[in-house]
């Protein structure tokens, strides 16, 4: 191992081992009424950021700063609940989520490298507990005994907080299963924590293809050059990297700053995937946007960048409905003789509706 690389895999426990662990961590940013009504909130929801993720907060209230700091109005929300998804509700084994016919959600871990204030998970997140092996055994013989699961997100918590031997050991598991054909990990760690990607925990991974990473960044300053540094070496090692992007009120809620973040986000080899409207998850009712703002920024992409650059807008359905996409209306009218198209600048356009040979004979023969 080369001093760079040996200094870059060291790095990341340092990182994470300093920063803020705990509220009183944050004294020398609050003032006394905040560190009060900060501690309150450290009883419902826990505080960690790491010192690599606090050294990207420029002012207090920034974009940065509203993702990872207590806001007194976490304790202050009429609507949200604790499992708005209905998570637990689709959970056979303990730690295992299957919603849809043919993939599941497993969940391998309860840490991550920061605690965004927004989670669809605050009622896990932060349990210092990692998953025993016999929890983890469990979730992996339901998916053995049900063959017609053929893809599996990997998600906590954050799994890549783990070491790589426990890391590679579920993927050794998984991989024992025959009908399992794709291995997802969905991770925050490329953004909020980039040295936790080593040479090493690629080359252990890409032993598992196919293997892709959902990351999750959610504003441009988060695309640092040691993020677009951990971001090459995965993609280097053949691993497929997309986006989940949350809709965040005074993070990202503006046309301008959503498109410098996808544009950022493909110049490091990262595909957009989703923009998320945020869940109804008890303590986040300040980061809600309308659906309206949501459906603003895709027309404001969609022909305005690279088609590349546009993820799907969802909102992962309260109950447990699953992730539906929304889209700016582009069918202005449809009958039996045309469809009426808008295009990203508003203006119409006709596609003749060609039912038959005679139709299609017509519309290259008009009168």
């Amino acid at each position: 191992m080369s001093e760079q690389s040996a200094a870059w895999k060291d790095d990341w426990r340092d990182l994470f081992r300093k920063g803020v662990k705990k509220v009183e961590d944050l004294e020398p940013f609050l003032n006394a009424e905040e560190m009060e009504e900060a501690r309150r909130i450290e009883k419902e929801f826990p505080v960690r950021i790491n010192q690599y993720y606090l050294n990207l907060i420029e002012e207090k209230g920034d974009p940065i700063w509203k993702q990872v700091v207590p806001d007194k109005l976490e304790l202050i929300d009429t609507y949200g609940c604790e499992d708005p998804l209905d998570e637990e509700g689709d959970s056979p084994v303990l730690n295992l989520t299957h919603r849809y016919p043919d993939r599941v959600l497993f969940y391998i871990n309860h840490q991550c490298p920061i605690y965004c204030r927004f989670c669809t998970r605050k009622r896990k997140v932060g349990d210092p507990h990692s998953l025993p092996k016999d929890e983890i055994l469990r979730g992996i013989e339901y998916i053995r005994e049900h063959t017609e699961i053929r893809d599996i997100v990997i998600s906590g918590g954050d799994a890549l907080m783990l070491s790589d031997n426990r890391i590679e050991w579920v993927l050794q598991q998984l991989r024992s299963v025959s009908h399992l054909e794709i291995l997802r990990i969905a991770s925050r760690i490329p953004c909020a924590l980039p040295q936790r990607v080593t040479p090493e925990l690629c080359e252990m991974l890409r032993k598992y293809h196919p293997l892709y990473i959902n990351t999750h960044f959610n504003h441009p300053r988060e695309v640092t050059p040691e993020a677009a540094k951990a971001c090459g070496m995965l993609a280097d090692a053949g691993i497929p990297l997309g986006c989940q992007t949350v809709l965040l009120k005074g993070v990202n809620d503006d046309p301008d700053v959503m498109k410098e973040l996808m544009q950022k986000l493909l110049r490091i080899r990262v595909k957009p995937y989703y923009i998320y409207q945020a869940d109804l998850v008890y303590g986040t009712e300040h980061f809600r946007t309308t659906v309206e703002k949501g459906l603003e920024i895709i027309r404001a992409l969609r022909g305005h960048t690279s088609g590349m650059a546009v993820p799907h807008y969802v909102i992962d359905a309260p109950g447990g409905g699953g992730k539906i996409a929304l889209t700016p209306e582009a069918v202005v009218d449809w009958n039996d003789d045309e469809i009426v198209l808008r295009n990203y600048e508003g203006n119409l356009y006709r596609y003749p509706n060609l039912n038959n040979a005679d139709d299609r004979l017509s519309a290259f023969n008009p009168d």
